[in-house]
């Protein structure tokens, strides 16, 4: 399938996504929408895929909606959104959901719904350059792309709050002191860095990986003894897993486990 605002590439087992409009600081489209939406429904659906990158072209991640694009629509602009929300959030949902372990490279600053895909991986690595703002409140809207469902749970409501509602600019080293990012790394090293990591993780036991983050999804809605009837389950299921043999075999074998994701 063609792309016209991002980059999809597969090598190894690790699919790579890039937001691909450099020159419009990577602001999202009805296009970028669909892009992207199409791109997670494919790492969703693909057994062959085991990680996934998600990153953007140039020096910033994303700026979020591109606002340009916003006027162009004028009193139309309502509607527009809401079609481009249901991709957009379609995108965002498949990401988080699927089996395969997401891993956002945020290359450079990350706002508005750019900075709500920027901190939906399973992991995120930042650049020293890279920041985070909300910005919503900024042009008089507020947030989508599953921003108001992360932040809190991240940061906490205060400091979720804090972001929202002053738009204050969050650099990369505060980020990683408020746990709103996992690594922070050399500019330079970003891209090397979050293929190595996608690498381990395809190599790893997919399904098992897709069971972690379904629990860790529903962790803050569900009761003690919900979460633990999911967890009896979930742990069943993959005890009939060939990565879960081969994990037990190996293990008393001592040696490295070889996963299949099967």
């Amino acid at each position: 399938m063609e792309y016209k605002t991002i980059r999809f590439d597969v090598s190894g087992g690790v699919a790579t996504i890039t937001l691909n409009r450099p020159e419009a600081a990577n602001g999202l489209t009805l296009d970028s929408g669909k892009d992207l939406m199409h791109a997670a429904i494919r790492c969703d659906e693909d057994p062959a895929i085991r990680a996934v990158v998600l990153t953007g072209a140039g020096k910033m991640f994303s700026a979020g909606g591109d606002l340009k694009f916003f006027a162009a629509y004028g009193g139309d602009l309502p509607k527009v959104l809401k079609e481009m929300t249901v991709y957009c959030h379609a995108s965002a949902s498949r990401l988080m959901r699927m089996r395969a372990p997401l891993v956002t490279a945020v290359n450079g600053p990350a706002a508005g719904m750019g900075m709500s895909f920027a901190i939906s991986g399973d992991l995120i690595l930042a650049a020293e350059s890279s920041s985070f703002t909300a910005a919503y409140t900024a042009a008089g809207l507020s947030p989508d792309g599953a921003m108001s469902w992360l932040l809190p749970r991240m940061i906490g409501l205060n400091r979720a709050r804090e972001m929202m509602l002053t738009n204050r600019r969050v650099p990369s080293a505060e980020a990683l002191q408020w746990g709103l990012v996992n690594r922070v790394v050399p500019d330079a090293e970003l891209a090397a860095e979050a293929a190595k990591l996608a690498g381990v993780l395809a190599a790893g036991p997919t399904l098992s990986f897709g069971s972690v983050k379904r629990l860790l999804n529903e962790a803050f809605t569900t009761t003690l003894e919900t979460q633990m009837e999911w967890e009896a389950r979930g742990i069943a299921d993959m005890a009939k897993t060939a990565d879960a043999a081969e994990g037990v075999k190996s293990f008393l074998e001592r040696r490295r486990p070889a996963f299949t994701g099967r």
